[in-house]
């Protein structure tokens, strides 16, 4: 039953790491906020579990780069503040043929913003890291120096910790069934399947997977996400060689462009192992998951021959070690959708989703733009034309891009 108690400044709807980030920053503002999460907190349901996620510069599109150079900063602030750490520095290598577009356009982007880094052809590579990886004669690589790795549920953990310690008030297993306009005070009412009602005078909506379910209730607006069902994927390090690939050595966080698509971070949180999987994954239902891998056979062959050609015999490609399993949510572009609402619902509500698998690391700097939109209405954090809603109406494939997508869906 509503009572006094249950009136925010802004609720938000989802506790990954979108939410309780954008909680936290809502809090330290001194705004009265209240997060919700349909299911227990620091779940393994959704996008933001599990052990490790990459921090890279390296984008072809320049707002990408600033929002996390901007992350960083914030990443570390949160760190300062919570007195332990989650963002473990590395540098950064994508590799590719030299004339792959994207990495082609990483590079040009590296340029233009005079970001710090390296172009290196194959026996460089060899060289900056003593033979431990190896590159076909038409290759390069592109090496950065933000780079790392960022704890995702040590991380999600941190920001709700910090929200709670600068008054925010946190509710899990709280399933939001239906919000309404509260025309006598002018807020939003939020409703819950458990019949709890809370007023706020604004509303942010980071439900991840559930993004375009929870949407199309409340407004029957049909937003182009599509949740994938994916895998981290862990290989076993050969016995002499677990030293070399730990972070600890300098080994970096990677990304391989071409096919297959690859991506990985050095061994750190399971000792002997390497996380090396390929992009992509298997379109599903976030109610009705498989469990699945997310990747068919050819998929893994091709990434097998990778690691071998790569790493040679010191990582072990016969079969994976481990494998968990993860969603993510994509949109036609790959770009973030960050808007407010509109409609009926005008500025009240904002909402942000489709991080297509490489939002975690800007979560700091996507919670900047939340709270901005949700208190001031705007904000200067990043140019909103790359993320509004209305880029599908002018096109349903949203914004034009002069290369390919970095993830593959498989149907």
């Amino acid at each position: 039953m509503e009572n006094s108690g249950d009136q925010f400044d802004v609720i938000v709807v989802g506790a990954g790491i979108m939410g309780s980030s954008t909680t936290y920053q809502i809090a330290k503002r001194g705004h009265r906020v209240l997060l919700l999460e349909q299911f227990d907190f620091l779940h393994h349901r959704g996008s933001s579990h599990g052990e490790s996620r990459t921090i890279r510069a390296a984008y072809p599109e320049e707002y990408y780069s600033a929002m996390v150079m901007e992350s960083v900063r914030l990443w570390e602030e949160a760190e300062s503040e919570i007195g332990y750490k989650v963002y473990f520095k590395t540098s950064h290598l994508d590799m590719g043929p030299a004339n792959n577009e994207i990495l082609r356009a990483i590079t040009t982007n590296f340029q233009l913003n005079a970001i710090p880094h390296r172009v290196l052809d194959p026996s460089q590579v060899h060289e900056e890291f003593s033979g431990k990886i190896e590159l076909p004669e038409n290759w390069i690589g592109v090496l950065s120096e933000i780079g790392g790795v960022v704890k995702p549920t040590k991380a999600v953990s941190m920001f709700q910790t910090l929200a709670l310690k600068n008054g925010a008030v946190l509710k899990d297993n709280m399933k939001v069934s239906e919000m309404e306009r509260e025309d006598v005070r002018g807020g939003i009412l939020v409703c819950t399947e458990n019949g709890e009602r809370f007023w706020g005078k604004k509303c942010v909506v980071t439900v991840g997977a559930w993004m375009k379910t929870l949407v199309k209730r409340v407004t029957g607006m049909v937003l182009p996400i599509q949740p994938l069902e994916t895998s981290a994927i862990y290989w076993r390090i050969k016995e002499g060689h677990d030293s070399e690939f730990t972070i600890g050595s300098g080994f970096p966080t990677f990304a391989s462009y071409g096919d297959p698509s690859i991506y990985g971070t050095p061994s750190l949180e399971f000792p002997g192992l390497i996380k090396i999987p390929p992009n992509g994954g298997q379109p599903c239902n976030p109610e009705r998951r498989t469990w699945a891998t997310g990747h068919t056979a050819p998929v893994l062959d091709s990434l097998k021959k990778w690691i071998r050609e790569r790493f040679g015999d010191r990582v072990d490609a016969t079969t994976p070690e481990m494998v968990q399993y993860c969603m993510i949510s994509m949109t036609p572009d790959e770009d973030y959708m960050i808007d407010f609402l509109g409609g009926e619902w005008g500025k009240k509500v904002v909402i942000a989703g489709g991080f297509s698998g490489h939002g975690f690391k800007m979560a700091p700097a996507v919670a900047r733009i939340l709270v901005d939109l949700a208190i001031s209405g705007e904000t200067k954090v990043a140019d909103m034309k790359h993320f509004e809603l209305a880029r599908f109406e002018k096109n349903p494939k949203g914004n034009i891009k002069d290369y390919g997508h970095r993830v593959d869906l498989v149907n």
